[in-house]
């Protein structure tokens, strides 16, 4: 019998997103077992927010030799019966051999070792959704639906967001430039979705404020959210968008999933076969270099509800 799961996903926002279904099948699997989520400060409240956990704990990913003697007693003081790793990496390898000596949890990943290990050496040239329901299986979990979202809830009314309103999400890795579509076409995207009756809201981190100004500079019907929002708060208007436009980043995983017309502009920085938001009504448009992508282009892919 389960009793004890911990569930292992640090960041970032699209990825976390995008794990979701994976956590929402795993507390379908184990219904009465207690499950602790393991992940980054950022996204504590997020796990939180959501039915599937008892407890959510934080690694803050220090790299000195006390945090890793911290972590790993807090790893096996929870004395787990099964380890879902969705986030499959070098560090979180390391958490499956520090479980040791003596018993080891049963774990599903990619670790050298584990019980229920995903071993398909394509596993990266697949879509995240496809691998994490693929290493899902090889551990007994065949369903991994898309999540119920039912839980995203926020009071929104500060925001003065009006009946209809379409996010924008200028920003992207601060680190790599290339994934942004200019900022100056989002204007007049917000210009033409103001035309449609429809409110631009832009939304984003404290980092990409001077993004949002910019947007509300040059068309005064926009409103600017950046750096304003909890990602409770992010999740909800993304869900209650009536559209949204964005690069490939964690807000337009949000938009996707809740339902949100969605058109997600992708540049040679990053493969939409490997990562792109998957939903009911997602457009993607490729270039290799963003600034190819007119914004007539944009506007005509953009169908709002």
């Amino acid at each position: 019998m389960t009793d004890r799961v911990l569930v292992i996903k640090l960041g970032a926002l699209g990825d976390f997103v995008q794990a979701l279904g994976p956590m929402q099948a795993i507390r379908h699997a184990h219904p009465d077992a207690h499950i602790a989520l393991l992940t980054t400060a950022p996204f504590v409240e997020l796990g939180r927010a959501t039915p599937w956990f008892d407890t959510v704990m934080v690694d803050e990913r220090k790299r000195d030799l006390g945090s890793w003697w911290a972590l790993r007693r807090l790893l096996r003081a929870g004395r787990y019966d099964r380890v879902y790793d969705l986030q499959t990496s070098d560090r979180t390898g390391w958490y499956f051999r520090v479980m040791g000596p003596g018993r080891r949890p049963e774990w599903s990943g990619i670790a050298k070792g584990a019980s229920h290990r995903h071993t398909n050496p394509a596993r990266d040239a697949m879509h995240t959704l496809d691998r994490q329901a693929e290493q899902l299986a090889l551990a007994g979990i065949e369903e991994v639906p898309p999540p119920d979202l039912s839980w995203v809830d926020a009071d929104l009314r500060r925001f003065d967001l009006g009946n209809r309103y379409v996010l924008l999400v200028p920003g992207a890795s601060p680190h790599r430039p290339a994934k942004r579509w200019p900022v100056g076409r989002y204007a007049d995207l917000a210009r033409d979705i103001a035309a449609r009756g429809a409110r631009p809201i832009v939304v984003g981190t404290v980092e990409e404020r001077e993004l949002g100004r910019t947007v509300a500079v040059r068309c005064t019907d926009a409103r600017d959210l950046t750096g304003q929002t909890s990602l409770v708060e992010l999740f909800a208007l993304a869900c209650g968008a009536s559209g949204a436009v964005g690069n490939d980043s964690g807000p337009m995983h949000m938009a996707a999933v809740g339902g949100a017309p969605s058109v997600v502009l992708f540049s040679a920085e990053s493969d939409p076969a490997l990562c792109a938001p998957r939903g009911p009504r997602v457009t993607v448009l490729r270039r290799r270099e963003l600034n190819g992508v007119a914004t007539g282009e944009v506007a005509a892919a953009l169908r709002l509800r």
